[in-house]
């Protein structure tokens, strides 16, 4: 009977944990983007306003 390789089992674990977190990562990049202007000017927070 075969023996169970757990390194190999947990490096592709990771990898796919990896994956999953950078592809969150530019989704929320994208959404974040997304929300600002298009002139590039920063809206000015509310809490900031005299």
């Amino acid at each position: 009977m075969a023996k169970a390789n757990y390194k190999f089992d947990k490096r592709q674990r990771d990898l796919a944990r990896q994956k999953k977190q950078e592809d969150k990562r530019l989704k929320k990049l994208a959404k974040k983007e997304a929300a600002q202007p298009a002139d590039g000017i920063p809206p000015i927070p509310r809490d900031e306003t005299p």
